[in-house]
């Protein structure tokens, strides 16, 4: 799930400083066209040769094949959408034009979170198109006190479809909010959230989605779980209260079908849910980890150093080593590396010529 435009699209102030610059045409939403702003920071010494991958709109979650030359990602405010649906690109796609790619959900209700599942013909992905095939109405924040709220959809289940869009099975039938499924690079589990149990837990099954097996227990939002590269560990990020005004607001909000993920740590353990370690104590949000290839280190983003600025960072799994990876401005999230480890895809807001844009970009990773 990721954070919508009301955090995420803060006004762009882009820093004075000497950058790689290329150029690019916008034929999104925004109406930018043919503006050079910054793709690479100076600082930015893991990452080369960054490639832009959309132009307009509001794109993210974008996830590499087991072959890595596609990605599956999600994507609003572009093509006429009015709400997010999933779509599959080549990595050499040139969408600079404009050009829609491959929609591979059906294109009624909110979708969120695919993955490619082993073979890259199928992919898995959350949708509320059978509880409504209309968009859901997002909560107003003045309604809660102006607090940054998640929906937790009800009608959310996780399905499988081909890469050209056939809705080929669905996965999950309880009631409640079934979404954000990710797959084991060893290409067995499935990893996914759920409120099936009361509140917001981990859950593995198998590939067809038999299996299921509760993998966390603990009051609070645990969401957005990774594989580690051996398929061994979990990586998730986690909202737990503990005071008692905490707990009953944590309630009350799930009880209307909201999370506040203002407050997220990062957590590990084994796939089963033993070993269970908290692996940041950084405050605000640390969100949307994923493994170095190494399977020693995770990347994510936070927003600890500056609470209007989401940039990418790595930490060993012991919690030591935090070292800040992107030095965007306003947002920098959902990192994930190639299977081979030799390239980063993320989502961000620079180069959108202070527009609201969210954009997929790729570069060559440096250790």
């Amino acid at each position: 799930m990721k954070l919508k435009l009301s955090i995420i699209c803060i006004a762009v102030l882009f820093f004075g400083c000497k950058s790689s610059k290329k150029s690019a045409n916008y034929d999104g939403k925004s109406g930018a066209t043919k503006i050079v702003n910054t793709l690479h920071y100076p600082q930015e010494k893991h990452l080369k040769n960054i490639i832009q991958l959309t132009f307009g709109g509001d794109n993210a979650e974008a996830y590499w094949s087991f072959d890595n030359t596609k990605l599956v990602f999600q994507a609003n405010n572009v093509w006429g959408l009015n709400c997010d649906q999933i779509f599959t690109m080549n990595i050499t796609d040139d969408l600079s034009k404009g050009q829609k790619p491959q929609l591979v959900s059906t294109g009624t209700g909110r979708t969120t979170c695919s993955y490619f599942l082993p073979g890259n013909e199928t992919i898995i992905y959350s949708s509320t198109h059978l509880a409504n095939i209309e968009c859901p109405p997002v909560p107003k924040k003045e309604d809660y006190g102006n607090k940054y709220i998640w929906p937790v959809f009800e009608g959310y289940d996780i399905f499988v479809a081909d890469t050209k869009g056939n809705q080929l099975k669905q996965l999950t039938f309880e009631d409640g909010y079934d979404a954000e499924p990710t797959v084991s690079p060893k290409g067995d589990k499935i990893v996914f959230t759920s409120t099936r149990t009361g509140d917001l837990e981990l859950f593995t099954m198998n590939i067809d989605g038999t299996d299921v097996k509760q993998v966390t227990f603990e009051l609070g939002y645990d969401g957005g779980a990774f594989f580690s590269p051996d398929g061994t560990k979990l990586i998730f990020r986690s909202s737990r209260p503990k005071t008692e005004a905490e707990i009953k607001e944590y309630k009350d909000l799930l009880a209307e079908g909201l999370v506040q993920p203002t407050n997220m740590e990062l957590y590990v353990c084994n796939v089963d849910g033993s070993d269970l370690t908290k692996i940041t104590n950084l405050g605000n949000a640390n969100w949307a980890p994923f493994f170095h290839p190494s399977g020693k280190k995770v990347i994510f983003s936070s927003n600890h150093k500056s609470k209007h600025s989401f940039n990418l960072f790595m930490i060993n799994l012991d919690g030591t080593g935090l070292e800040q990876i992107t030095y965007d401005s306003v947002f920098d999230a959902f990192p994930m590396f190639s299977y081979d480890g030799k390239k980063l895809v993320f989502s961000s807001n620079r180069n959108n010529n202070g527009t609201h844009d969210t954009n997929l970009f790729v570069a060559d990773w440096v250790d």
